[in-house]
């Protein structure tokens, strides 16, 4: 896997397919530039080397063609102070202009590109698209692993036009690749997976692939009322995904045979009404009382997790363990998240991944406690199920 690290960009243009789908407010200001901030190590590398950059990305999902709101020149402002350099935008990544301002960017100059998905041959794979891209420079970077899991035209497609020599992963897209790689290939044992969410059905192959990889399974969240169900537990009215009982006795059956426990909650804070302000009691995984639901992992489950968190050498974590949002059942998913960080203090490697499990450890002021947060949730995904991501892919 070579990196920007492996090149020397002097006298050449790159053109790095960035993530900067970043959060803007209704005054179209940045209201968290964590993406940005992940890019800056990998365009400052190539502008000290004496090279130009191209930077493209998409933001938001514009429906059909430009609109304002999605316009990248909103973040122009922050990315020339985050730099220090000269950053121009092209009001659009196709046309004259692009490839005219592309002809005259100097060393140590940046330019960004219009947003990528006003045009729908971007998520098409358009082969003209990507050709037209990619000729506006001498180098091809991708450091955009959200994107990674997606044959779009600026993240697989336009690799097809530039030789080995010529593409690279850029800083960020290596440190996921090589975080993914030392969770699945190169984990130290006991390796623990923590899976959590609202749903089964979106983690049946994360769960499948990880009975191949992990010592131990942990199963939270929303889901974790189908595997109870699936052993005739009681539930209440709390989440279950009838349609994927009979998947529960295959993959116990699986962990049965490769030696993994799989590990479900023995109790449960359940609540009489999906709110915060909500009646709430401990009960019983299995016995949960009609007309109740169960919102978080109880006090037991969260010390027996902590438990297993705390003898494990490999830990991976992906979804909460409640619904974390709200104040009332916060706790299950906080006490989790803090083992991890403990265990991480004593020597284990730690991955999180996935939207609500990286804004959990954000919330809780921990992202610095973990070995790696990942910026990739669809992505990130796909890479733990066992798929090719053909962002990945492409520059091999």
């Amino acid at each position: 896997m070579k990196t920007v690290n492996d090149f020397n960009f002097k006298g050449l243009k790159a053109i790095i397919r960035v993530d900067f789908n970043v959060p803007l407010n209704e005054n179209f200001e940045i209201t968290s530039t964590n993406r940005i901030d992940a890019a800056v190590p990998t365009i400052k590398k190539i502008l000290d080397d004496g090279g130009a950059v191209i930077l493209m990305s998409h933001l938001g999902r514009p429906k059909s063609g430009p609109e304002d709101k999605f316009s990248l020149r909103h973040l122009v402002n922050y990315v020339k102070q985050v730099l220090g350099a000269t950053v121009y935008f092209a009001d659009d990544c196709m046309g004259e202009n692009a490839a005219k301002m592309s002809a005259a960017l100097k060393p140590g100059e940046v330019l960004i590109l219009e947003n990528l998905r006003f045009y729908k041959e971007e998520t098409a794979g358009d082969e003209a698209f990507s050709k037209k891209l990619a000729s506006y420079a001498d180098f091809y970077v991708n450091d955009a692993f959200g994107t990674a899991h997606r044959a779009h035209a600026s993240t697989t497609i336009i690799a097809n036009y530039f030789d080995k020599e010529h593409k690279a992963f850029g800083l960020l897209m290596a440190k996921e690749v090589n975080a993914m790689e030392q969770v699945l290939t190169n984990s130290k044992h006991p390796f623990t997976a923590i899976l959590g969410g609202a749903k089964v059905s979106d983690k049946i192959q994360l769960i499948s692939n990880l009975i191949n990889k992990a010592d131990n399974i942990v199963i939270g969240g929303g889901m974790m009322f189908t595997f109870v169900k699936a052993a005739n537990g009681k539930i209440g009215k709390s989440l279950v995904e009838d349609d994927f009982i009979g998947n529960i006795a295959d993959i116990l059956n699986k962990a049965k045979e490769k030696g993994v426990k799989i590990y479900i909650p023995s109790d449960v804070v359940a609540a009489d009404a999906f709110a915060n302000d909500a009646n709430t009691k401990i009960m019983n995984a299995g016995e949960i009382e009609d007309g109740w639901m169960g919102l978080d992992i109880g006090p037991v489950s969260r010390k027996e997790i902590a438990d297993i968190v705390l003898k494990s050498k490999t830990i991976l974590w992906n979804g909460p363990m409640g619904v974390f949002e709200m104040e009332a059942f916060t706790e299950g998913t906080k006490y989790v998240a803090e083992a991890i960080a403990e265990a991480t203090a004593k020597g284990a490697y730690s991955l999180i991944g996935g939207g609500d499990s990286v804004s959990a450890i954000k919330k809780y002021k921990l992202g610095d406690k973990v070995s790696y947060v990942s910026t990739g949730g669809g992505a990130m995904l796909e890479y733990v199920e066992g798929k090719t991501l053909p962002g990945v892919h492409a520059l091999l």
